[in-house]
């Protein structure tokens, strides 16, 4: 047993793998508990009800027959980019990682529960990491099961061998397959955003409707403010893209190559802030 210790004392090599290790456990455990919380807590009923919302709507268009302006198959690729940008994307989506990330921290907060965490021997940056990827299990989830379920709702009920066609021998499967990588990439760049508000505001709320109006008239910015958004790289990867309006500023998509990446990178950096911030936090239950 000592010479086991003497080993990896003389060894910062297997010092720093045997960290690793540990770290790496700590964090899946700290990220299996809060996927937990975060499906079965009492915080998951909003998150829940805002999935709903597109697949209810979807459901009772497949119940009432389409009219005439519906009866053309070859728009319905166009039909599903607008209700997945304007209700998915906009709105069950932002306002599901907004729900779902704000409260990682700001949750146990509330709570009364964060010092548990604080007190136990875990890096605060572990910590950080946990809570971040079980975020990111629980929305990438549930919203990717959401715009699969969308899609195939709005396809198949009324166009059943036609979707089926558009679906085996056409263009659906790529563009299904890439409005999951939107989602997921959504995901992880809101996610990143809406945790580092949840650290750094009592009160997230004014900061995320903030965001939320300042994605929403992305159309109307000039290019170069544009691509502070994370809208802008979304949209830049949409199948079918749409058309912004009369007012809208017309700007350049972003190419692929560079809007994936660049997103990965922003929210690297929104980490790190983050890691920051949770270095030099202290509890104060009594001021919120």
């Amino acid at each position: 047993m000592s010479s086991t210790a003497e080993t990896i004392q003389s060894n910062p090599v297997s010092k720093a793998d045997s960290a690793w290790s540990l770290w790496l456990r700590q964090i899946a455990a700290i990220m299996r508990l809060e996927v937990k919380r975060n499906f079965f807590g009492k915080r998951a009923v909003l998150i829940y009800l805002l999935a709903l919302m597109p697949i209810g709507l979807l459901s009772l268009m497949a119940i009432i027959p389409p009219g005439y302006a519906w009866a053309d198959f070859t728009q319905y690729p166009a039909r599903f980019s607008l209700i997945y940008n304007a209700l998915i994307l906009r709105t069950v989506i932002f306002f599901g990682c907004a729900w779902i990330f704000m409260n990682l921290f700001r949750g146990d907060i509330v709570d009364r529960s964060l010092h548990y965490y604080f007190l136990a021997a875990v890096r605060r940056e572990v910590l950080l990491a946990g809570k971040y990827l079980s975020g990111l299990v629980t929305s990438m989830i549930l919203f990717t099961t959401v715009t699969v379920v969308s899609m195939f709702l709005l396809f198949f009920p009324h166009f059943p061998s036609a979707s089926t066609r558009f679906f085996l021998d056409g263009a659906g499967i790529g563009q299904l397959f890439t409005y999951a990588v939107i989602t997921m990439l959504a995901c992880v760049g809101y996610g990143a955003f809406f945790m580092v508000v949840g650290l750094f505001f009592r009160n997230p709320i004014i900061p995320a409707l903030a965001l939320y109006g300042w994605e929403w008239i992305n159309f109307l910015l000039p290019p170069l403010l544009k691509k502070i958004s994370v809208i802008h790289y979304l949209n830049s990867l949409v199948p079918v893209p749409l058309s912004e309006g009369p007012f809208a500023v017309v700007a350049e998509p972003t190419p692929a190559w560079i809007s994936i990446p660049g997103l990965l990178i922003v929210t690297v950096l929104v980490l790190i802030v983050a890691g920051s911030r949770i270095r030099r936090m202290e509890i104060r239950y009594g001021s919120d």
